[in-house]
C-alpha cells in the first residue's frame, strides 16, 4: 500500500464548479445546489480505500449529525477509474448508498476534471469551504488510520465545521490528509499530481 499526501490546496481557493451524477438517484447535482449553506464539505471518496474504510462509519455519524442543518452541506465524490477498479463504479457506489445509508449525495466524476480541479490527490481528501464558497480547511478527518487504534472521532473536520459556523478566524495546525492515491485513468494523471509526497 502506498499512502499519498493531500495536496494541501491553497486556503481562499474558491470552490470550482461541479455537475456529476449521483448513481443512487440517477440525478445531477451541481455546486449550485448547495446554495445557502454556511459550510461546505466535499471530500473526495471511494468504495474500496482502506484509508476510507478505516473511517467511514465516522463519516456517516457527521452526515447524520448535520442531516437536518441547513447551514452544513456535505458531498462525497468518487473519482476512481472504474474500469480498472470496478468496486467504484456508479452501480456500486449506488449499492453502497443504500447498504450504509448515506444522507449526504455521493457523486460519481467520469472524467477525473472534477478531481483535477480541486487539486485532489489522495483518498479520502477534503475540502472545507465557507459561505462565500472559498477554502478554509483542507486537511485529516482525524488521526485514526488503518495502521493505528485511534478512536474515529472525526475532531479535525468537526472542529473546522464548528469555527466556519461560528465565524472564527482561519483554523491553525491542518494535518494533511492522508489515504491511496486517486486511482487515475492511463494518461489521465494531472501534472500536479507528479510532485504530490507518497510514502511506503
Amino acid at each position: 500500500m502506498v499512502r499519498t499526501v493531500s495536496t494541501m490546496l491553497e486556503l481562499g481557493t474558491t470552490a470550482p464548479d461541479f455537475s456529476l451524477l449521483e448513481p443512487a438517484t440517477g440525478k445531477q447535482k451541481s455546486l449550485q445546489d448547495f446554495t445557502g449553506a454556511k459550510a461546505l464539505l466535499i471530500m473526495f471518496t471511494c468504495n474500496h480505500c482502506p484509508y476510507v474504510l478505516r473511517i467511514e462509519d465516522g463519516l456517516l455519524e457527521l452526515g447524520n449529525d448535520y442531516k437536518d442543518n441547513d447551514d452544513v452541506a456535505i458531498v462525497a465524490i468518487c473519482s476512481n477509474d472504474a474500469d480498472n477498479y470496478p468496486d467504484d463504479s456508479p452501480e456500486k457506489i449506488a449499492e453502497r448508498v443504500k447498504a450504509k445509508g448515506y444522507t449526504f449525495p455521493y457523486l460519481f466524476d467520469a472524467t477525473q476534471e472534477v478531481a483535477k480541479a480541486y487539486s485532489a490527490a489522495c483518498t479520502p481528501d477534503f475540502f472545507l469551504f465557507d459561505a462565500d464558497r472559498k477554502l478554509v480547511y483542507r486537511g485529516q478527518f482525524d488521526d485514526a488510520r488503518p495502521s493505528n487504534e485511534v478512536e474515529v472521532t472525526g475532531k479535525d473536520i468537526r472542529n473546522a465545521i464548528r469555527c466556519v459556523l461560528a465565524g472564527e478566524a482561519q483554523i491553525d495546525n491542518q494535518i494533511p490528509s492522508m489515504g491511496c492515491n486517486i486511482k487515475w485513468k492511463p494518461d489521465n494523471a494531472p501534472e500536479y499530481f507528479t510532485g504530490v509526497r507518497a510514502e511506503a
